[in-house]
């Protein structure tokens, strides 16, 4: 049996939350806009959220099965770390750990927190306060993991680094583990597969890799990152399409599609240079560079057009700012279409 069935409909002011899903020893990640009903998820397996209809069950026990059975939430082999951690300022690492349960010694040193037994939240950095959030949570013994927003209360210097380690854990763990966020990166790093909700319904189930590939539709696609240009489309020759962009390039795709459609190109696949290169790439747009923002090693140029991510390295090369005029280069086989949002 599956260790985690998921079958239910959960009422919310605006809409019902539908959904069906199994988690198996895996982390599954829940991503989409705030207000999609992904907490509330949370909610409804933890029993802090009461279904209209279906089912909740963790391997042989049913937690919740519509006028029949409905668990308290002590009574749930759950562990829940909430968005901003919820940790009692007023009780030292180890005592809010121990709150959790008895596994208390083993998880600090499994965490690296026997150094700040002693020590109280306030006085924690924010990978620190995660930590001791995961090591409550994990004193329970349970089944199955729930983590909303994980790297939200992070700042952007540290999240890397928690996101490396929080990706280890839980691999180590291999527990039916449940994550939320709106960020498709933080999705990517951590989980085996990604559910896009929208609205309470899921939009599209898969591996990062098979959202970044072939989204579902434009939604999907924008929230991996991606660049949308609107065009209409027809086959062309050699096996490729032509799209007569709206903002007016054309642009070529190994895809295949005709009428209106809207490019998916991601920008770490767009290269930058000051003139045509000379290369195997069709798609060449001139457009003007609106913004230049550094992240660490790399660079989000954003043109009108489109936005790109190159090397920090080829940024200096290049010496780019806003107002230059730039070549964006791209493949066919880089450039997805997907059917236009109605």
């Amino acid at each position: 049996m599956v260790p985690l069935h998921l079958d239910f409909s959960l009422p919310l002011r605006s809409f019902d939350v539908a959904l069906e899903l199994d988690v198996a020893n895996e982390t599954f990640a829940l991503v989409g806009p705030s207000g999609a009903g992904k907490t509330s998820v949370l909610r409804a397996i933890a029993g802090l959220a009461r279904p209209s209809h279906g089912s909740i069950a963790c391997s042989d026990a049913t937690w919740f099965e519509a006028d029949r059975v409905d668990l308290r939430p002590e009574q749930r082999s759950v562990g829940y770390v909430f968005q901003e951690y919820a940790l009692f300022p007023h009780l030292t690492v180890q005592q809010n750990v121990e709150f959790g349960g008895r596994r208390t010694n083993g998880l600090l040193r499994r965490l690296r927190l026997e150094p700040l037994a002693k020590a109280r939240p306030a006085t924690l950095s924010g990978g620190e306060r995660q930590r001791v959030a995961l090591a409550r949570a994990l004193a329970r013994s349970p089944q199955v993991l729930l983590l909303d927003e994980p790297m939200s209360a992070l700042d952007p210097h540290t999240r890397g680094h928690v996101r490396a380690e929080l990706h280890d854990l839980l691999r180590e763990l291999a527990l039916p583990t449940l994550l939320v966020t709106h960020d498709f990166e933080d999705a990517a790093a951590l989980a085996d597969r990604v559910g896009v909700l929208v609205d309470g319904r899921l939009k599209q189930v898969g591996t990062p890799g098979d959202l970044l590939g072939a989204p579902a539709d434009p939604y999907v696609a924008r929230l991996a990152g991606a660049n949308l240009l609107p065009g209409v489309a027809r086959v062309g020759g050699g096996g490729l399409t032509s799209v007569v962009l709206d903002a007016g390039p054309t642009i070529y795709a190994a895809d295949t599609a005709a009428g209106r459609t809207e490019v998916v190109v991601y920008p770490w696949d767009v290269s930058l240079a000051l003139e045509p290169p000379d290369d195997s790439a069709l798609n060449h747009v001139r457009d003007e560079i609106v913004s230049v923002t550094a992240l660490g090693n790399r660079a989000r140029v954003r043109l009108r057009l489109l936005t790109a991510e190159i090397t920090t390295a080829s940024l200096q090369r290049l010496r780019l700012e806003p107002g230059q005029h730039v070549v964006a280069s791209f493949k066919a086989t880089q450039a997805k279409l997907v059917s236009a949002a109605d």
